[in-house]
């Protein structure tokens, strides 16, 4: 089954939803704010993505936090991730195994074709 992370009200989130229920995907939407993941999840996204692709530098929280003024490196970025979930570019879509980031109409399509 198809898990996808992230928050109900975000419209990347709700896109992602509409494509999965349109294509008839059975998927699991897995919300950061009602059940929070740890590094035991975040960490293997890192081993097909990219830091920069996973965490979201253009987000409230990001500014809220004033994570810029502290010029993370990687480590520290992800243990921010890890606890601090929606830093966490959003939706992920895990599809046995295979993580995507973002939504995109097309890489969507070519990952169920």
């Amino acid at each position: 089954m198809v898990k996808l992370y992230g928050i109900k009200n975000c419209d990347s989130v709700k896109k992602a939803v509409k494509f999965l229920k349109a294509n008839e995907i059975a998927y699991e939407l897995i919300d950061f704010k009602a059940d929070p993941v740890d590094c035991a999840i975040v960490k293997p996204w890192l081993e097909q993505v990219e830091m920069k692709t996973l965490f979201n530098t253009r987000g409230t929280t990001y500014r809220t936090l004033k994570l810029k003024e502290l010029n993370l490196n990687e480590e520290e970025q992800l243990m921010w991730l890890c606890k601090e979930n929606l830093l966490i570019k959003r939706p992920v879509l895990d599809y046995d195994g295979k993580i995507m980031v973002g939504f995109d109409q097309k890489s969507y399509e070519k990952m169920f074709a």
